[in-house]
């Protein structure tokens, strides 16, 4: 694996600071039933990184006490870990709003045969990797069988009400299969729906499409291909500092499974910490009492795959989404 952050700081990005803080991201591990080529995580079944109770705590301690509205839960496969359950109910039961980044094929995974009903049974809000309609390129990007596992994953979902009822949201996430910016989103939505109905019954509410990041797994690639640099120059081509205003970073935080924080989760993959006043490495506990609004964001050259075109961000396009 060929670290990407040496390259990725040369890169001058535009200075931005936090606004107020919306959504607390928690990565509870790396663990994954998949190893997708795109993932920037580099999560994989091997992997053993994993939030311990005593850091769920924290971060349902902080829910709490800061009233975040919105609780953001990924991976790895994110219900893999064992706490997983006890933090969507616990924050459910704080009237948090719960979004779980799933990838649709941990719903066949062993151990997690009743994993649809509880998700519906808590009202969580399904975010789910879901990078092409078609098959072959869905395999390409992501292997065997896991198209056909993902359709299954999508039925057995719509069956519970995920897609129908407005408090079962299911959006799908899109990557393009190499170095290239996404397509518009609402277009590439309206293909998606339109294919996965006549074809499947499938039904969703919004589909998310995201850039892929030049780091980890992807970045790695794009190295080893000569394709690095110019991938990275095509991001800061299509920079728009119109997009500065609405990325995630600005009301959100990324914790990893130790309880350190980020100012999003790909600067946590590139082990790129949260500063706070003196302090280089922030844990949630310092922040119990802390206000981060205001503070400024640690950047380098990724930060234009979130900037480029029509932006990117866990939400999905930005500048459609302003729209």
């Amino acid at each position: 694996m060929r670290d990407t952050l040496p390259l990725l700081e040369r890169v001058h990005f535009p200075a931005i600071r936090r606004g107020r803080l919306e959504t607390l991201q928690i990565n509870v591990g790396y663990r994954c039933n998949q190893s997708c080529l795109h993932c920037h995580v580099n999560a994989g079944p091997n992997r053993t990184e994993e939030m311990t109770g005593p850091v769920v705590d924290l971060v349902l301690g902080f829910l709490r006490r800061n009233r975040i509205p919105t609780l953001d839960i990924t991976g790895g496969a994110p219900e893999l870990n064992p706490h997983f359950r006890r933090i969507v109910r616990e924050a459910r039961g704080l009237n948090v709003r719960v979004m779980d980044r799933c990838n649709l094929t941990i719903i066949e995974h062993p151990g997690q045969e009743d994993l649809a009903e509880f998700l519906a049974c808590e009202r969580v809000e399904v975010v789910a990797s879901m990078p092409c309609y078609l098959r072959d390129n869905v395999e390409r990007q992501r292997g065997k069988g896991v198209f056909s596992s993902s359709i299954r994953g999508l039925k057995r979902l719509n069956a519970l009400g995920y897609g129908h009822d407005p408090a079962l949201p299911l959006n799908l996430v899109y990557n393009p299969q190499g170095p290239s910016l996404p397509p518009a989103q609402a277009a590439l939505e309206s293909d998606y729906k339109r294919v996965l109905y006549e074809q499947y019954g499938v039904v969703f509410n919004n589909l998310y499409v995201l850039a892929n990041m030049p780091i980890q797994r992807f970045g790695s690639a794009l190295v080893t291909k000569g394709e690095f640099e110019s991938y990275v120059s095509l991001l800061q081509d299509a920079h728009l500092d119109a997009n500065l205003d609405r990325v995630m970073c600005r009301n959100l935080i990324s914790v990893d499974w130790r309880g350190y924080v980020y100012d999003c989760d790909f600067n946590q993959m590139l082990d790129l910490p949260m500063q706070q006043g003196a302090r280089t490495r922030v844990h949630l506990v310092d922040l119990f009492d802390d206000k981060v609004e205001g503070n400024p964001i640690r950047v380098a050259g990724h930060c234009y795959g979130c900037t480029a075109g029509q932006g990117s961000s866990c939400g999905g396009a930005l500048k459609e989404a302003a729209e």
